[in-house]
């Protein structure tokens, strides 16, 4: 059977990968920061699917949390298959009205951690000529939005630039940028998200479900949904100042009460 190693594992996106990987057989390897419901979800996991479950403590916006995470994903005894770089955070107000600190900690797990686990898996994966690396993104990244949406952003331009480098190498990498996914998300960061249309929200399962067979199809890119989709075609029509204005419109509708 073959491991996937999940950051961000015990809620939202990250554990609907989980249960979705478990139940198609493979071993897990969950990431986050609190002991407690990583040991709760890898029970589950477990009992109901029958697969091994290890739990990896690490909080990715410090040295010693990625440090760890490289180790695991660098270990040839037990290797990776599968990461999915899922850790992601929002923070609450709008530029200046956030703490520079809160800023640098976003592109700290945004970015720097992505780079650093998507290095240390997609190295020993070409050694062994097969892999794949899932990255979430959004569809924030396509939308001039603060410091959220340009984390996002170098989250797909990365992915898709590394995919290109390693074609032929037996190594996949996708950047999944769903939209509105009901998760903790919204809520973990203070944003009423109570007034988005019901049309915007997707399923996480559903997200995950796209997002691994786009994979499979050899897809760098992957927004997980028709709606989006239509979306983010019509935005490029529209005059990038007037899309500036529009995002940033959205984002005080639905962010940061």
């Amino acid at each position: 059977m073959t491991t996937a190693l999940i950051t961000g594992a015990t809620a939202g996106i990250g554990a609907a990968f989980a249960r979705r990987l478990a139940g198609s057989g493979h071993h897990l390897v969950l990431v986050a920061r609190d002991t407690e419901r990583l040991r709760d979800e890898a029970t589950t996991l477990h009992d109901r699917y029958g697969v091994e479950v290890a739990i990896l403590t690490a909080d990715l916006s410090t040295e010693d949390g990625i440090a760890a995470v490289e180790k695991r994903l660098r270990d040839t005894g037990e290797p990776v298959e599968l990461l999915v770089n899922n850790a992601g955070f929002g923070n609450k107000g709008r530029f200046l009205e956030v703490p520079v600190d809160d800023e640098l900690t976003m592109l700290k797990v945004h970015c720097e951690a992505v780079l650093r686990l998507t290095t240390a898996a997609a190295g020993t994966m070409r050694e062994r000529g097969r892999g794949g690396v899932i990255n979430v993104a959004s569809v924030a990244a396509f939308f001039p939005r603060g410091t959220y949406g340009a984390s996002k952003a170098w989250v797909t331009q990365f992915t898709q630039g590394v995919a290109q480098d390693l074609a032929g190498s037996g190594v996949r990498l996708m950047a999944l940028c769903p939209g509105f996914v009901q998760t903790e998300f919204h809520s973990r960061a203070g944003m009423d998200a109570g007034d988005v249309p019901r049309w915007m929200w997707l399923e996480a399962g559903r997200v995950v479900d796209t997002a691994l067979r786009d994979l499979a199809r050899g897809r760098t890119l992957c927004v997980p949904d028709p709606r989006y989709k239509a979306l983010l075609g019509a935005s490029r029509l529209v005059p990038r100042a007037v899309l500036a204005r529009a995002s940033t419109g959205t984002g005080r509708k639905y962010g940061p009460k």
